[in-house]
């Protein structure tokens, strides 16, 4: 795992790109850290953007993406289950340098955000029933049960979507043998 700058810059996929889009999100006044083992970017301590390089784009992530007016259709959620964050994606560092303008006014736009002290509303994200296979396996193990109470609503959310997203009973059920241990140390579907 990536613990500094360096390192993350040092990466070979989209290294070129992921420069310049470190050059405009900082030439647009945010402060850079690592975060989450990817480049991130705050504005008076509250995250703003990240940056992300997949199998196929690179993208600028916006934490609070869906208060973003998105006047060009630009911003894409990165999941159907995505509340906040939405990305802009880029295939090459020409598509980045001809989008410099969009980049920084999305900037400029969260960094308001920011300022203003918007926020999300998450209080209307439908409740996910555990699935039977989970239910069965707390009802074998009171101690696994005990262990995913224990972690937070976030991490429930996401073991609950990973597991109901499986429409048959037994990858749901192998996914929970999967995820056992981790949930069991207390950690996040996208945790080490």
């Amino acid at each position: 795992m990536a613990k500094t700058v360096a390192d993350l810059l040092k990466q070979k996929d989209w290294h070129d790109e992921r420069k310049k889009l470190r050059s405009i999100l900082l030439g647009c006044g945010l402060e850079e850290a690592v975060k989450w083992n990817k480049l991130a970017y705050t504005h008076d301590g509250g995250n703003v953007a990240i940056i992300y390089g997949m199998a196929a784009s690179c993208a600028i992530g916006f934490f609070k993406g869906s208060l973003l007016e998105d006047k060009e259709g630009k911003l894409v959620a990165p999941g159907k289950y995505s509340k906040a964050m939405r990305r802009l994606h880029f295939k090459s560092l020409e598509e980045i340098e001809s989008q410099e303008k969009l980049i920084r006014k999305t900037v400029e736009e969260a960094v308001a955000l920011q300022e203003a002290g918007e926020k999300v509303d998450f209080d209307d994200r439908e409740e996910i029933d555990p699935p039977q296979e989970l239910v069965d396996a707390f009802d074998d193990d009171p101690d696994f049960k005990d262990a995913f109470d224990a972690l937070t609503p976030g991490r429930q959310r996401g073991y609950l979507l990973h597991f109901t997203d499986a429409k048959k009973a037994e990858t749901r059920a192998r996914r929970i043998d999967k995820w056992r241990g981790a949930i069991e140390q207390g950690k996040g579907l996208h945790e080490r």
